[in-house]
């Protein structure tokens, strides 16, 4: 359980799970280093690196899978947290903080951001997986 005095930032959430969501750090913030969905986003990049030196000659996209499907997850979080009413985000992350959280325009820069960045990581992700499915990496 977190302080119950301590207040927990929407937008600073956000453009954490935005930034640094592959790695979980969003996930601490909020839910502090106990939070076991922010150890198995950390576990992603050991696991990707163990699979790349296990299989040197396997396209990496394969291989580093985990991190990549981690980084798309912390992708999805910053939307979901970013959307979240500021006071559904008050009663859930804030109940005694004694403040209300209010959302500015920033907010809005950082989804807009994480929408086109996540989308754009999305269809790169498919577009690589067919051609090395289906040519063998033939374009690239």
């Amino acid at each position: 359980m977190s302080n119950p005095t301590t207040h927990k930032n929407k937008t600073l959430a956000t453009l954490i799970a935005a930034v640094l969501g592959g790695i979980g750090l969003h996930r601490f913030y909020l839910y502090g280093i106990r939070d076991r969905f922010g150890w198995l986003h950390v576990l992603s990049v050991p696991l990707s690196l163990a699979l790349m030196a296990a299989n040197p000659q396997a396209p990496q996209l394969f291989t580093a899978l985990p991190f990549v499907l981690s980084i798309l997850c912390g992708c999805l979080e910053a939307l979901v947290i970013g959307l979240t009413p500021d006071d559904k985000w008050d009663l859930r992350h804030n109940p005694a903080s004694g403040r209300q959280s209010e959302s500015h325009w920033i907010l809005a820069v950082i989804i807009i951001l994480t929408v086109g960045l996540g989308a754009m990581g999305l269809i790169a992700l498919i577009a690589r997986s067919f051609d090395l499915l289906f040519t063998g990496g033939a374009f690239g």
